[in-house]
Formats: structure tokens, sequence, C-alpha cells
């Protein structure tokens, strides 16, 4: 079999309802890594959230955080590496802005880096919920452009705030909206989707987009399994998701649905 590169996509794909990696898909990524297949992490989480199933996957390839908006080689510099910034000068107009949207928090972070308007409510498990004093988000503390904007807004209003975020900043920023009970925008630099990291990971490689795969679940995976030559949704995907895929997973994430169809499709020993 030709030498495949295979994109994962963690939260509802890769990682079950835990958010953790089970043996299985842990040994089942290990056997493809030694097959001679190139497995790389495709995610919108921050590296600070995925650096651990990154080492726990004794990965050594790129990985492409916040949905694409930075590409890297982790503990090791490269000289691919890539990150598309936010000018800095639209979160100090958020932060003016805050009440005029109803943001409730306010946070911004790059690969080693992030900070926050105040700490995170105790229901909100994506940010720290304690952060020290030089992370509290002022025009002082933020000097460069970050990569990624995270805001918390009230309930219900998600939608209505990204069509106001996207007349005002359209012309500079991609706005997605978080599944889930909480009003939650990611906004990141225009342009960014995880179909071009893949892309770039495959130039980089120089594999064929038809020996390129992906796995997803949600909205944000579109593009990127619409991209590949093999684009497999999960069984517990989005209907989006499955109409865009060329192939589902017999298994949810809760039963190693990525382990199983890997294991069989690259004819792996289980």
């Amino acid at each position: 079999m030709h030498q495949k590169l295979i994109t994962l996509d963690l939260d509802g794909t890769t990682l079950n309802s835990s958010s953790q990696l089970s043996p299985q898909t842990i040994k089942t990524i290990k056997n493809a890594t030694a097959a001679g297949h190139i497995v790389s992490i495709v995610t919108g989480r921050p590296y600070r959230m995925a650096r651990d199933i990154y080492d726990e996957l004794s990965l050594k390839t790129p990985m492409a955080n916040f949905n694409g908006a930075l590409t890297h080689i982790p503990h090791q510099k490269w000289d691919g590496e890539y990150s598309r910034t936010i000018n800095k000068a639209v979160v100090y107009d958020l932060m003016k802005h805050k009440d005029d949207y109803g943001i409730q928090l306010l946070a911004v972070e790059s690969k080693d880096s992030f900070f926050a308007d105040h700490a995170a409510p105790a229901s909100f498990e994506f940010f720290p919920h304690e952060i020290s004093n030089d992370q509290i988000l002022t025009e002082k503390t933020l000097r460069t452009n970050p990569t990624s904007i995270t805001i918390l807004v009230e309930p219900n209003s998600a939608q209505k705030v990204k069509n106001q975020l996207l007349h005002y900043y359209g012309e500079y920023i991609t706005v997605g909206v978080w599944g889930g009970p909480q009003s939650v925008l990611e906004i990141v630099s225009k342009g960014i989707q995880k179909a071009k990291a893949v892309a770039y990971l495959a130039d980089y490689y120089h594999i064929d987009r038809r020996d390129t795969i992906a796995f997803g679940d949600e909205h944000n995976d579109a593009e990127m399994l619409d991209y590949v030559g093999r684009g497999v949704a999960m069984k517990n995907a989005t209907d989006q998701i499955k109409g865009i895929a060329n192939d589902i997973t017999e298994f949810d994430n809760t039963e190693d649905g990525v382990a199983k169809y890997l294991n069989e499709y690259l004819g792996l020993a289980e």
C-alpha cells in the first residue's frame, strides 16, 4: 500500500466521550506509524490542550492547531512551522466594545501564550480557571498578534454576535461557533481552515492528494474531509459531515471508531 497521510480531528473523533485516548486507539496509531504511514493531528484545540495527546501517541510529525492557523512540530524547531495571526488591534477594539457585543469572557492565545480578561468561570473547562497577573488581558500585556481569539457571549446570542463581528472585521477574520450549550465564538485569521493545513502537510511530505485520509465529525472538519482523497466521517458525525464524506465509520468515537477503521483499511494487526 502507498504511504498515506492520515489526519485526525480530536474531539468527537479520535478521543472518546471522556476526551481521552483509548488503549486500542494508541496501539493502532503507533502501528500505523510503524507501517510507514504519516499520522498528524489537525485540531481546533490550542497547542496547550493537544500536547499531551500528541505525546501519548508518540508522534514526531507536524501538528495543526487552531483549525490550521498554527502548524508546527512540538518540542523542536522546524523550518516549516507557520502561524497565521490576527492583528492585535482587533483585540483592543473588542475590549473597548465588550458590552456592545455582550462578551462575558474574552481570551486570546498563541502557541505558547494565553491571556484572558478575567479567570474563566468554573463551568467553562476550555480555559484555565486561574491565571497569573501577567496573563490578564490588557493592551499592555498583549504585545504580539495572537493566533486565536475566543469569546464567551450571552446565551443564545452566538450567531447574532458572529454576524456583527463579520460586519465590522470580516475583511480580517474567520468566525466559528462552537457546538454545545455555551455560546462560544472562536476567531482566527481570514481564510483559515483545516483543509489548508492538510494540503500543506501533503506537499511537505510529497504525498499525492489521493493518498490522504482524514477523520472528522463536526462542521470545522468539512473542508478537510472534502479535500482529502478519502474523507471519513465518524458514525457520530453531523449529517452535514456524513454527506461530504467518502465513507462513514461503523463505530463511533466511544467505540474506537478510528482505530477499527484504520486496522481494516490499512491491514494493520489488531
